[in-house]
């Protein structure tokens, strides 16, 4: 079977899960084979990486584009059929960076990968997710950016063949060096990106005291919080769960948008969701035009109703 490499990212420590998800997309296309720091060949073998290779080096995390070095000096002892990284600013970086050095093609914001009989089959959303395309590298080694949630991370335990290497960055590596690092304040709830679930508030909440009915659906469902660009703008809510163009693209598997007229930029940066639940007022909001299911009412009677339901639901 063909190798792919699969670039795994930590979240303060643990194996991410859009890197599980990453680990199930390669076994459609090969033999996954890990590429990582830290040591968590275990975790990753439960999930069918039959090779785990751990880059050793103090320097990587204050010049992260070492990983382009690390992929790339992989690859010239064991060429890859495609390398999977996840579609963050760093990972599409990675890829485009990676790409270059290697003289391959690079596909991002990938939402789902098949095998084909030229590589990869890469299906992306194009144009604000306004159209499906179907794409493939035509020349050299695939680099695959790939959207969490995709797919739903399935176990294949393996017992994984282990190897180390010591990584001292090259010029190119340290050219780029991260300043400053600052820890985000722990919700208890997952992280926009990774949420299976996301509830997003907007200008209909009417104040930022309001958000806590966003935070308790969200907390009843096991869910992110996340807010449209007006909600953020007028103070109520981080920017950091700003959801749009120019804020946190997701891809759960439901959304609910409350309160959210649904404006080109929210649309753009949700509307990959499998499922979208719309609850607003105006029967005439764009956002209904976009969801599976709308329910036209005041959010303040219809959350808190809805809050019961699933209270009722689970005593």
């Amino acid at each position: 079977m063909a190798g792919i490499f699969v670039l795994v990212g930590h979240i303060e420590g643990q194996v991410g899960k859009p890197s599980l998800e990453l680990l199930t997309l390669a076994r459609r296309l090969g033999t996954p084979i890990a590429v990582c720091s830290g040591s968590a060949p275990e975790a990753l073998g439960q999930y069918g990486a039959e090779r785990v290779h751990v880059i050793e080096s103090e320097d990587i995390g204050a010049h992260p584009i070492g990983w382009v070095q690390a992929l790339a000096e992989l690859a010239a002892d064991t060429p890859p059929d495609a390398v999977l990284t996840e579609a963050t600013p760093h990972g599409r970086e990675i890829a485009a960076r990676l790409a270059v050095r290697l003289g391959g093609g690079v596909l991002t914001d990938a939402v789902d990968v098949q095998p084909g009989p030229d590589g990869p089959v890469v299906t992306q959303w194009a144009f604000a997710a306004g159209f499906t395309v179907t794409a493939r590298v035509a020349r050299g080694v695939p680099i695959i950016a790939v959207k969490p949630n995709a797919v739903v991370p399935t176990p294949a335990p393996v017992e994984p063949a282990v190897t180390r290497a010591r990584l001292v960055p090259d010029e190119a590596s340290l050219r780029t060096r991260v300043v400053s690092r600052s820890v985000r304040e722990s919700t208890g709830r997952p992280g926009l990106t990774e949420a299976d679930i996301v509830v997003s508030g907007g200008r209909g909440l009417a104040g930022p005291e309001n958000f806590a009915l966003i935070e308790n659906l969200a907390d009843a469902l096991g869910g992110a919080v996340g807010a449209s660009r007006a909600a953020v703008d007028a103070g109520w809510y981080p920017h950091t769960h700003q959801v749009g163009q120019t804020g946190v693209a997701v891809s759960p598997q439901l959304y609910l948008a409350v309160g959210i007229s649904g404006a080109i930029q929210h649309r753009a940066g949700m509307q990959t969701s499998k499922t979208i639940v719309a609850i607003n007022k105006d029967g005439e909001a764009p956002i209904f035009d976009l969801a599976d299911y709308g329910v036209v009412g005041d959010l303040f009677q219809v959350v808190p109703r809805l809050l019961d339901e699933i209270a009722r639901r689970r005593a």
